[in-house]
């Protein structure tokens, strides 16, 4: 399986990518805020991480191995959970990531049934099952931490996630559990775990920082 592909992005067109890799040249499909992205960087070598699936009807025997490029670990893992949701697969996904990752995870977990509804071809049905399915599972993505570096920087989006969670247990929002961990976050310090986290928080209310 290809999870990686590094090479000259050599065209762009629609969602399709064109990666020249030495002797081959592979055709990557990418959602419209990946291509966003993208558009300027003809003729740059880029690294995308991919999905690999099959497209096509198995029952007549076409199918066609297709891949779909990233450019980051956490815009992958967010399509992969979006394509876990019952109905809504592979093509549906790609087609509906329009908006960045961030402002659709934060709609998906303060439940705006109306702002997912609007994305292409979602509508209020499939938003309705996306919600019910990922609200608990959007906060590292509503935050977006490591999204620059995200190999280096995925321990501290687990401690940011449940840091997240455990101030929605002490009754904080959602909305004010955000701003919080972003208040604390902006200094880019590490912190090892949730506990720390929490003191740095507290301790920056306490004083009013």
């Amino acid at each position: 399986m290809i999870t990686r592909i590094t090479g000259k992005l050599v065209a762009l067109n629609g969602v399709e990518a064109a990666i020249d890799i030495g002797a081959f040249e592979y055709e990557v499909s990418v959602p419209d805020l990946v291509r966003r992205q993208l558009q300027s960087r003809i003729g740059e070598s880029i690294s995308l991480r991919t999905i690999e699936y099959l497209d096509g009807n198995p029952q007549k025997g076409r199918l066609v191995p297709r891949m779909v490029g990233f450019l980051s670990d956490m815009e992958k893992e967010f399509f992969d959970m979006i394509c876990s949701v019952d109905g809504v697969g592979v093509k549906k996904a790609l087609n509906a990531m329009v908006r960045p990752v961030r402002e659709v995870a934060v709609a998906i977990e303060e439940q705006d049934v109306t702002a997912l509804a609007a994305l292409p071809g979602i509508g209020p049905a499939m938003a309705e099952r996306i919600v019910a399915k990922l609200r608990r599972k959007m906060a590292k993505f509503a935050l977006m931490i490591g999204r620059d570096s995200p190999t280096a920087h995925e321990p501290e989006s687990s401690v940011v996630s449940d840091a997240f969670q455990a101030l929605i247990g002490l009754g904080h929002s959602h909305s004010d559990a955000r701003e919080l961990i972003e208040k604390v976050t902006q200094s880019k310090a590490k912190f090892k775990g949730v506990d720390e986290l929490l003191l740095e928080i507290y301790r920056q209310n306490k004083t009013g920082g």
